[in-house]
């Protein structure tokens, strides 16, 4: 009888084993595979005094085509582009790289305070690495979770996972994107916003609802995979202007001829929801990968300003305003118009004057009919930073915006640097091979102008600097390279490094030289927000020497100290400069770099290297590795002391996923059960 009992609890086991492992598969691939979370417990009205809870994620990456065969009819039936997975976009077809099967991807919405986790899963077939920036969370005591490909963390390799978890320690509208090679272009890209309880959103009292619904992604899109586009016009004389803007991922372009009805159909544009005589707060983000402003703004209504990536200031009511790649915006809608339609604008700028996207504002009552008005027609007015305009009664910079948060910035311990970039004629070995095609032989329509720092494009370490020993050899001090004039004629590449003691007040001056063409730059700075302290278009063009010659004047750059606003992306104007501030508060390695993809793909970049390893959080247990093989510099660090730190790891091999414990619990059970009874199933004989 006991032989019996054994041998059905190990056979309980084996089956529980098997079964858990089919439901790993299973449960893997459901519920990391196409959740929209668009009903997520986490997207709540956040309670006073906070309750925070933990929000799980799972977030699988994988190319995906747009106008695919689960859109059915769509757009003959517009109700067909609904379908889950249906990505119309603007009517266009073509290849996109997404999470969930979704474009924009998944909406990360919680509470100040909540922990956020999101195990991303790599299904890119191609082989292909990838990671997630949460861009806007400085990521104090995290500085793993930054998502960085090769400065805070190896790629998310193929086939394989990386837990990010993190606390939502700072409020305010945020996105998050892919971090390694283009993939955010493309799609890889969704919204992060972290509310605050009524009473304590300084901003409450200026609008009725935060709405879901009134969230916006807008950005300018590719007819074609962004890498192609990139390889043409940088090894030949293709465009690296965009086709069109979408809005929440949807727009009207490609026109479908219907037999039925004998018309021409189209996808359907995004419609936001408003009720006369209430006031709504709205969130908009940037995902611009070319040089394209985009200029928003609502017919018939005012737009008033209430913040700028979490750094909350005093109302501004403006006609329209200009967001650059990576900024974000809060405004408030006031619905005090008649019930109707009206056109909410995005209009493309610089190398995007030629396209541009719409939106319908729709009021509770109004019928379902596009707005009367022109979809030509521009607003003007009062204009929060226009495009390389300067200053004036009509035109707002952001270093005017006024902080609603008391700002005490010291300037006792205050190390200034001065940081110049344009495009420059250097021989960029990268397209201009020396001996067969260099700059100097080519036709003008095949050169390449090389987007450079201190006319030195970034190379990043063959290893992620935080958790891995590098190679010396491999940096160049930002110092230093001031004194490389050499590199003004010639092509100078390193991996270009700023280091600040912790607990500086580190302030940047921000140089756009203007030499080559009308184009501005958005820098976001990794680890921080930071104060805007001075801006202003000098001329057409400037220098570095001049800008330093004007700062030893004493007045020639002034800088607001009461009250600046707070930021993480900044726009510096062509033939101009913008002053940021910030406390070196917060250790680690952190990308400073221009926002538009084909800029900081060639080297617009640099690393600020704050503290040193023994400042840095314990790199967390098991923590992936990746570099030179074979290297003596991509050891990891080690941990400074013995704390534990719930640091997540990476995954699929190298971490648990949480439906892996079970399979490992059944088999550690049926070992159990065979090292305690040893038979021989098979002789009818028991022990």
């Amino acid at each position: 009888m006991g032989r019996f009992v054994i041998q059905g609890v190990f056979m309980i086991c084996i089956s529980v084993l098997l079964i858990a492992t089919v439901m790993e598969k299973s449960l893997y691939v459901v519920a990391s595979g196409m959740e929209n979370y668009k009903d997520h417990e986490c997207k709540r009205i956040c309670e006073y005094p906070p309750s925070p809870k933990t929000c799980n994620y799972n977030f699988t990456v994988e190319w995906f085509y747009a106008m695919s065969k689960a859109c059915y009819g769509c757009p003959y039936n517009l109700t067909d582009c609904e379908r889950p997975h249906c990505i119309p976009l603007n009517g266009v077809p073509r290849a996109v790289s997404v999470v969930n099967r979704m474009f924009p991807g998944p909406s990360v919405e919680v509470c100040k305070g909540d922990t956020i986790s999101v195990w991303v899963s790599n299904h890119m077939l191609n082989g292909e690495g990838t990671s997630i920036h949460w861009h806007g969370f400085p990521q104090k005591n995290s500085p793993y979770m930054d998502g960085v490909s090769m400065v805070t963390q190896c790629p998310i390799t193929e086939f394989t996972s990386f837990k990010y978890e993190f606390v939502a320690d700072h409020s305010g509208t945020h996105w998050w994107h892919a971090h390694a090679g283009m993939h955010r272009a493309d799609g890889l890209f969704g919204a992060l916003i972290v509310r605050e309880p009524r009473e304590v959103d300084q901003q409450s009292a200026l609008f009725d609802y935060d709405l879901s619904e009134h969230v916006i992604i807008t950005h300018d899109w590719l007819d074609q995979v962004t890498l192609d586009k990139f390889a043409a016009h940088h090894f030949d004389d293709g465009s690296n202007r965009p086709e069109s803007v979408l809005i929440n991922g949807k727009g009207k372009r490609a026109p479908f001829y219907d037999e039925t009805s004998n018309e021409t159909v189209y996808t359907a544009r995004e419609i936001f929801h408003v009720k006369q005589g209430f006031r709504y707060r709205f969130r908009i983000a940037s995902n611009a990968i070319t040089n394209a402003p985009l200029k928003v703004s609502v017919d018939g209504h005012n737009l008033t300003i209430i913040s700028s990536e979490g750094g909350d200031i005093e109302p501004v009511d403006v006609d329209a305003f200009v967001i650059y790649a990576g900024e974000r915006f809060d405004f408030v809608v006031n619905a005090n118009q008649t019930t109707g339609n009206y056109w909410l604008r995005v209009k493309g700028l610089a190398d995007a004057i030629a396209v541009q996207e719409l939106a319908i504002l729709r009021y509770e009552g109004a019928l379902s009919a596009d707005p009367m008005e022109s979809e030509l027609f521009d607003r003007d007015g009062n204009i929060l930073q226009d495009l390389n305009v300067a200053s004036s009664d009509t035109v707002y910079t952001y270093d005017q915006m006024i902080s609603k948060d008391a700002s005490d910035i010291p300037q006792e311990n205050k190390k200034t640097f001065y940081l110049a970039f344009d495009f420059y004629k250097v021989n960029n070995y990268a397209f201009h091979d020396p001996e067969y095609y260099p700059i100097e032989e080519i036709a003008r329509s095949h050169h390449l102008y090389s987007p450079q720092m201190n006319h030195v494009s970034f190379n990043f370490f063959s290893a992620p600097p935080l958790s891995q020993e590098v190679d010396p050899s491999e940096l160049c001090d930002a110092n230093d390279v001031l004194n490389m004039t050499h590199c003004a004629t010639e092509y100078c590449a390193c991996t270009q490094v700023l280091t600040v003691e912790l607990g500086e007040t580190v302030e940047i001056v921000l140089i756009d030289e203007g030499l080559t063409f009308d184009a501005s730059h958005p820098f976001h700075l990794h680890g921080y927000s930071f104060y805007v302290v001075g801006q202003e278009k000098l001329n057409s063009s400037t220098s570095l020497q001049e800008v330093m010659e004007l700062d030893k004047l004493g007045e020639g750059l002034p800088r607001n100290l009461d009250h600046p606003p707070l930021k993480d992306t900044v726009i510096v104007p062509d033939g101009g400069y913008t002053i940021i501030q910030f406390v070196a508060d917060n250790p680690g390695w952190w990308f400073l770099h221009c926002h538009l993809e084909f800029h900081v793909a060639i080297g617009m970049g640099m690393l600020i290297h704050v503290g040193t390893d023994e400042d840095l959080p314990p790199v967390p247990e098991n923590f992936p590795r990746c570099g030179n093989w074979p290297s003596s510099f991509n050891q990891p660090i080690q941990p400074t002391d013995d704390t534990e730190q719930p640091m997540p790891c990476t995954g699929r091999g190298n971490t648990l996923h949480p439906n892996n414990f079970i399979t490992i619990f059944s088999l550690s059970l049926a070992i159990l059960f065979v090292l305690l009874h040893p038979f021989n199933i098979g002789s009818g004989r028991s022990e």
